[in-house]
C-alpha cells in the first residue's frame, strides 16, 4: 500500500494532466471555461455557471467528480483509474463529462494510477 504522501503526489499528477488536457482543448475552442487547481480539488467552471469538481478522497484512495450528470469515484485498477461502478477510464469519463455539461471538446490521455 501506497503512503499518504505518495498517494497525494500521484493524485496532483493526475489533477494537473487534466488542467493540461483543458488547457489544450481551450486552445482550439470558444468554449466559455475556466478552472483552477488549489490543494487538491480542479473546480471547472462552465459558461453557465455550473461546475465539475475533481478532488482526491484521501480515506478511499480514489478521485471523486461531482458534476451535473452525477457523482462519480475512481480508483486505481490495473494501472488506470477506473469508474467504481462503470468501469470507464477517467480521461474518457471527464471528456464525456466536459464535453455534455460544458461544449468542451476534450481529447482524453491516458492518466496513470500508482499501484494501491
Amino acid at each position: 500500500m501506497i503512503t499518504d504522501t505518495e498517494f497525494i503526489v500521484a493524485t496532483d499528477r493526475i489533477l494537473a494532466s487534466i488542467g493540461a488536457m483543458l488547457d489544450a482543448a481551450l486552445e482550439t475552442s470558444d468554449a466559455d471555461v475556466d478552472w483552477n487547481l488549489n490543494e487538491g480539488i480542479l473546480e471547472i467552471e462552465c459558461g453557465d455557471g455550473s461546475k465539475l469538481i475533481v478532488n482526491r478522497h484521501l480515506p478511499n484512495r480514489e478521485i471523486w467528480v461531482a458534476a451535473r450528470a452525477g457523482g462519480y469515484h475512481f480508483k486505481p485498477v490495473d494501472g488506470a483509474w477506473r469508474d467504481t461502478r462503470s468501469g470507464d477510464e477517467i480521461g474518457a469519463a471527464l471528456a464525456a463529462l466536459v464535453s455534455a455539461q460544458a461544449g468542451l471538446d476534450v481529447t482524453p490521455s491516458p492518466l496513470p494510477a500508482p499501484a494501491i
